[in-house]
């Protein structure tokens, strides 16, 4: 009882933590949000742990494009590692039910055998014909019984097959919600750090060049405090549609986290990866924004974008790190514009950066 008592003033306490923090952050009390909260205050995820902190840090708050971000990243990510371990289970057990199906058949084959011996036995033994006869109508019912065994045997397998089929199938769907942002359908930030993993380890060994391009929505918070989470939301996925729209074949797209979105362009010199970086920016400064509910026209959203190419002595890190310094130097510059690591406006970032 006291185990129990000292467990239900533990949870309390992880409870009105996530509560304190719900409240003193003004955000919406949804469930969400409250599992957010409430696994921060346990301390069991320390990766989400330290990018809540990193976040408040820099920002001093949560937008409900960080919150979901961090949801998708640490928390809906565990459902999908225990949805793959009940199908890992259910195939194991499938093949476990085959394995002994295969194991009674075999004892059933061995049984047949014997049965062909003793016949062959019994037949030259026999000396008249309602001996053979006998012997005959042995092996008849003992070949008819091997049949019925053979039959039932093949339709369990055929079952088992159809089966193991679909839990494959399902794995397959599985493997790729974990890699999908939801709201926007792009790759995720998960997605995102295994393929530029990947086109940097490509491009090294094919000495191709590599380069990417960083995204960020500008005045993003305002559309949400303005217009509230479902305009904010609709943004998103407007940014989205026009990263589909202007990437082809081999190139990797993804939300990277928030209002930030990256394109990893293999085989693209700095220069082409410019273009391709300011054909998006100019899609999307190109739609107008219109509120659903009303129909109200809310205007143009405009992207700021910064550009890196691979070098000899980057690692996915700094190339990241780059891009992203191109990035803030946009926003520095007035936003609605794309810089690339051959611009001055990045020499003079970095200068602010390191002063």
């Amino acid at each position: 009882m006291i185990g129990l008592l000292n467990e239900h003033e533990r949870t309390m306490a992880f409870a009105e933590v996530a509560l304190g923090q719900i409240k003193s952050l003004r955000q919406t009390a949804v469930p969400r949000n409250y599992e957010i909260w409430y696994v921060y205050a346990t301390g069991y995820n320390p990766a989400l742990n330290k990018i809540i902190n990193e976040t408040l840090a820099r920002a001093g708050t949560l937008s409900e494009a960080d919150l979901e971000q961090i949801y998708d990243t640490y928390l809906s990510q565990l459902r999908a590692s225990d949805r793959i371990d009940k199908v890992g289970s259910r195939v194991i057990n499938e093949i476990d039910d085959v394995m002994a199906l295969v194991n009674e058949a075999m004892g059933s084959t061995a049984n047949y055998g014997q049965s062909l011996a003793g016949a062959s036995e019994r037949l030259a033994a026999a000396s008249d014909q309602a001996s053979v006869r006998a012997v005959v109508e042995g092996l008849i019912k003992s070949t008819r019984d091997m049949q019925v065994q053979n039959r039932s045997l093949e339709e369990r397998l055929a079952a088992s097959k159809v089966e193991i089929n679909n839990l494959q199938h399902n794995l397959e769907v599985i493997r790729a919600e974990s890699l999908t942002d939801p709201l926007t359908s792009l790759g995720n930030r998960k997605y995102f750090d295994r393929a530029l993993l990947e086109a940097v380890r490509g491009a090294r060994e094919r000495g191709e060049p590599l380069s990417l391009v960083m995204f960020d929505i500008d005045y993003f918070k305002s559309f949400n405090d303005n217009y509230g989470h479902l305009t904010g939301d609709q943004v998103l996925r407007l940014v989205a549609m026009a990263l589909r729209q202007n990437i082809k074949g081999q190139d990797i797209t993804a939300r990277y986290g928030g209002e930030e979105f990256a394109v990893v362009l293999p085989n693209t010199g700095l220069r082409q990866a410019l273009t391709v970086a300011d054909h998006i920016r100019r899609a999307v400064m190109s739609k107008e924004l219109k509120k659903k509910s009303t129909g109200e026209i809310l205007g143009r959203v405009t992207i700021s974008a910064g550009v890196s190419m691979l070098s000899p002595s980057d690692d996915a890190d700094t190339l990241i790190e780059r891009a992203d310094a191109c990035l803030y130097a946009a926003k520095r510059s007035g936003r609605n514009r794309v810089i690339c690591e051959a611009d001055p406006e990045y020499s003079v970032e970095m200068q602010i950066q390191v002063a």
